[in-house]
């Protein structure tokens, strides 16, 4: 029985870890190299991301910088960047690519808390679903025969820590987040 609570463990981790890189991708207004991560560029015909053609750092607040390390490819970077729906508009001098992050406005803001409660609720939902998996084996189990009806209870108690936990990593995760977005 212990593989079962393992499984969903581990299970739910990866949702929590899963949502943590999501969010990590959403603007707050600073500038940060994880707003590039999920940028493909075209590499000799080839997807590859951003941070395995160039150097991507943090100039200052409000600028990242990418160095390319063959700049033959500055304008497929300009271009993927461009393209990602990030509303980044890349400056290039011929060696680098300079990159502006503009101040997000209230609105903007706002929409941005919508969107990381969005995703949040749905890795919730992962989450649950796991949860859910864990359960139905449990009772097939019992159903089975192959363990009491006063262990499933047991097992079923676990599981439901194990999910209220995680749930509560998601919400701490989302405050935090919504603090750093509305920060100003």
């Amino acid at each position: 029985m212990n593989q079962h609570i393992n499984d969903a463990t581990s299970r739910m981790d990866k949702s929590v870890e899963a949502f943590r890189t999501e969010i990590a991708k959403i603007r707050t207004g600073k500038a940060t190299t994880a707003l590039l991560d999920g940028i493909k560029v075209d590499y000799y015909g080839s997807a590859t991301p951003l941070s395995q053609v160039g150097n991507v750092s943090v100039l200052d607040a409000h600028s990242l910088s990418i160095t390319p390390w063959d700049r033959s490819i500055i304008g497929e970077i300009e271009r993927a960047i461009l393209k990602s729906d990030l509303g980044l508009n890349p400056q290039n001098d011929g060696t680098n690519i300079r990159i502006p992050i503009p101040p997000l406005t209230e609105e903007r803001r706002r929409d941005l808390v919508k969107l990381v409660k969005k995703i949040g609720e749905d890795a919730k939902v992962a989450i649950r679903n796991v949860r859910r998996d864990v359960n139905d084996h449990l009772k097939k189990q019992e159903k089975n025969k192959e363990i009491s009806e006063d262990s499933l209870r047991d097992f079923e108690l676990q599981v439901q820590k194990l999910t209220d936990g995680h749930i509560v990593k998601i919400d701490e995760l989302i405050k935090h987040k919504e603090v750093e977005i509305m920060e100003v």
